[in-house]
């Protein structure tokens, strides 16, 4: 083990300890110290981290911004221990961010999404994949969240969802409407009806009783969508988009009734787990009806005597 490879499994030590998963730090960044010590260098240096970013050839650009940041944070902490160390600033190489226009679904469509599901077959996939996006649509939890869920995070008589695997692993409530815990209350007697031996611990199960993964309620999703013409050569809801429309829809009533706008974002922000406000803050200006409602809003404001 190098003096690099020390730090990082340090680094990485205190990362996971202030709640943090590792993620791309995990990943790359025992790559990023081996091809230190390959070069012969002590210390890292911006060339460096630059020239094993862009590796290998025809990389993606948004690959080589998301190495640099993980490179990042790692030199900040080395530069603390020993300035000799370099960090690479951010938008070094000027890779835009973008993320993509999320679709919003009306009320009626997402009441579509669901009658779909309920037809689908065998009847163990059918509840389980009604549940769980009609969950992600009152909710506007993330799917990764919902599939995590064991039987104990559930709590049908308060009716409130511990989310503990959130990003960077950090715990918090999620309060039910009470229409929402009948419909999760249905689920639970049908699944344990249909499923009588389940092979995990989770909430949602798949049809052999085994943990439901992503791609599978992503596969359903996109038929379920095609089905009912929701989805075309040019339209492509993702179940992700769930949860922006939660948000959306959230802050549109807001606006409709009066509301404070900059009380409501920081209780969303929590309710929706986000790390940073930012990252709610930015359906404002994501969607066009809410800038409209905010532009309409603010000129009545400025009309007041």
């Amino acid at each position: 083990m190098t003096a690099l490879g020390d730090h990082l499994d340090e680094y990485l030590r205190l990362r996971r300890a202030l709640g943090f998963k590792l993620g791309r730090h995990g990943e790359s960044l025992p790559g990023f110290v081996a091809f230190l010590n390959a070069n012969g260098a002590e210390s890292i240096t911006i060339e460096l981290a630059v020239a094993w970013a862009r590796l290998p050839d025809r990389i993606k650009p948004i690959t080589v911004d998301f190495r640099l940041s993980a490179v990042r944070g790692f030199a900040r902490y080395l530069h603390a221990l020993d300035p000799a160390h370099e960090i690479p600033p951010p938008g070094l190489l000027g890779v835009p961010r973008r993320r993509p226009t999320p679709y919003i679904y009306t009320p009626d469509e997402i009441a579509d999404v669901l009658a779909a599901a309920r037809r689908l077959r065998p009847s163990m996939r059918a509840a389980t994949q009604t549940a769980l996006l009609g969950l992600l649509a009152a909710t506007g939890m993330r799917s990764g969240e919902a599939m995590a869920l064991i039987r104990a995070d559930v709590d049908l008589v308060e009716g409130v969802i511990t989310v503990r695997h959130a990003k960077f692993d950090r715990m918090r409530l999620v309060p039910l409407h009470p229409s929402v815990t009948t419909e999760l209350r249905d689920y639970a007697t049908t699944r344990d009806r249909l499923c009588r031996t389940p092979s995990v611990d989770r909430f949602f199960v798949s049809v052999n009783g085994r943990s439901l993964h992503r791609r599978e309620t992503d596969a359903v999703f996109r038929d379920v969508t095609a089905s009912i013409g929701l989805r075309t050569d040019t339209i492509h809801p993702r179940v992700h988009d769930l949860r922006h429309t939660f948000a959306v829809h959230t802050l549109v009533d807001a606006h409709r009734n009066g509301m404070d706008i900059s009380a409501v974002l920081p209780v969303l922000s929590t309710y929706l787990g986000h790390v940073e406000p930012a990252n709610t803050y930015w359906y404002l200006s994501a969607v066009p009806e809410l800038m409209q409602l905010a532009a309409a809003r603010l000129e009545r404001e400025d009309g007041q005597p």
